[in-house]
């Protein structure tokens, strides 16, 4: 299915549904490059969505310290669906993360990609477990989001705290040449504990 060692899988190679949102290619490439993986790390999806960044991660570390989370069951099952389709696996949480994140084992690098609006809640959450110099990362459309989820960084003591803002334009073919089309900018934030 994907044969790389690079991430970035096409969006057109994961299952979709309209109701549950995919972080796109390049952006997936990005927050990746910011987790700064390892293979033996523990790694939590928290908002996991489609899977899409599951999928990646379980690509480049042991699955079974992989965990994702998300309260729509909808997320959950097409997440399983893209698991299943790039052959890797992961350990899915049906809950609402204020309340899975507490009985999870320390984790080397945490990915929220939804907070469902308790983004400071989760976020002190996401600090509590993760290891000393673990990563976190960030990633969303809003403004408000990331306003709260910089002061809890910063409130919580965290480092090497970085905001990136992440314009992206695809090539469209049009009749006379090629167009560029904007995608929603992404605002992402990293930092280590």
């Amino acid at each position: 299915m994907w044969n790389y060692t690079t991430p970035g899988i096409p969006d057109e190679l994961f299952e979709r549904s309209e109701n549950v949102p995919i972080t796109k290619e390049d952006i997936r490439s990005i927050v990746l490059s910011k987790l700064r993986l390892r293979k033996k790390y523990s790694v939590i999806d928290v908002g996991c969505g489609s899977g899409s960044i599951t999928v990646e991660i379980c690509l480049q570390v042991n699955s079974k310290n992989v965990f994702a989370i998300d309260s729509d069951r909808n997320a959950i099952e097409l997440t399983k669906k893209n698991l299943d389709k790039f052959g890797v696996s992961a350990n899915l949480l049906y809950s609402k993360a204020e309340e899975v994140l507490p009985s999870l084992p320390a984790a080397d690098a945490i990915i929220v990609g939804g907070t469902k609006g308790k983004t400071e809640k989760i976020i002190e959450l996401c600090i509590s477990k993760l290891k000393k110099d673990g990563r976190l990362v960030v990633d969303t459309i809003l403004v408000e989001t990331m306003y709260k989820a910089l002061k809890t960084v910063k409130k919580q003591k965290m480092r090497d705290i970085e905001v990136t803002q992440v314009m992206i334009a695809k090539g469209k073919s049009v009749a006379s040449g090629t167009m560029l089309v904007s995608r929603n900018p992404i605002l992402i934030l990293s930092a280590t504990k």
